[in-house]
């Protein structure tokens, strides 16, 4: 990552604590941990540059657009920046979505007459699908701890959130939960599906085979993401 030191550190500083708040949708980890900010800068009349890169040249479009434009919207939110400059690069569709974002158009205009080929739909649906498989994989990070120190699936089908232990992985499952419109205060049930429903006893082993699932997966894809993103960067 690249930081010019000589722009007003507590801008700057924000503008790289806002692109934390920017997750690479499949992965459920923000741009910065992941390494995706190839370079991240502000001018002395307040505009942030931002260069995001990605672990392949093939990266999907919809996850990319979603990326960017989240990182755009983050930046633009930051006191102080005057304007967001946020781009992709090394990307087979990063004229397309450059563009777009930089307009404010959505994905089916911005990939609309361009190469990389039309769009049938926005990424509503796409976005909400990810977070509803985030909900699951931290609720397995959540209740595995739970039922691997001996709590008995009667006992977790009748916890609450507010019976967990403090962690980063609760904060998070509240946050998905809250992205999802369920809620997620102390008293709410901690396992639900992504609908909100509570999931009961009966069910609650194979709910937790698939929440197991999930979270295999965004482990298997996140490393794999890592040693494609050092491979073509030597980071």
């Amino acid at each position: 990552m690249t930081v010019v030191s000589d722009t007003p550190a507590t801008l700057l500083a924000g503008v790289w604590e806002a692109l934390r708040a920017v997750r690479d949708p499949e992965l459920d980890t923000d741009v910065v941990s992941l390494d995706f900010v190839g370079s991240c800068s502000v001018t002395d009349d307040g505009v942030a540059h931002v260069a995001l890169r990605l672990p392949t040249y093939f990266c999907a479009p919809n996850f990319a657009f979603l990326m960017v434009a989240d990182a755009w919207d983050a930046v633009a939110a930051v006191p102080g920046v005057a304007r967001p400059d946020v781009v992709l690069v090394d990307h087979f569709a990063s004229d397309a979505i450059n563009a777009g974002v930089a307009a404010r158009a959505g994905f089916v205009s911005s990939m609309a007459g361009t190469e990389v080929g039309e769009a049938v739909s926005e990424l509503d649906d796409l976005r909400r699908t990810f977070t509803e498989r985030a909900l699951m994989a931290g609720t397995d990070l959540v209740v595995r701890p739970l039922m691997a120190a001996g709590a008995t699936p009667e006992q977790v089908a009748g916890m609450t959130l507010g019976d967990a232990p403090a962690s980063d992985d609760l904060r998070r499952l509240r946050t998905r939960r809250r992205e999802l419109g369920i809620p997620s205060d102390d008293a709410d049930p901690l396992v639900v599906d992504p609908t909100g429903a509570t999931v009961g006893v009966e069910a609650l082993p194979l709910h937790l085979r698939k929440a197991r699932s999930y979270q295999v997966g965004v482990d298997a894809n996140t490393s794999i993401c890592r040693g494609q993103l050092a491979a073509r960067y030597g980071v």
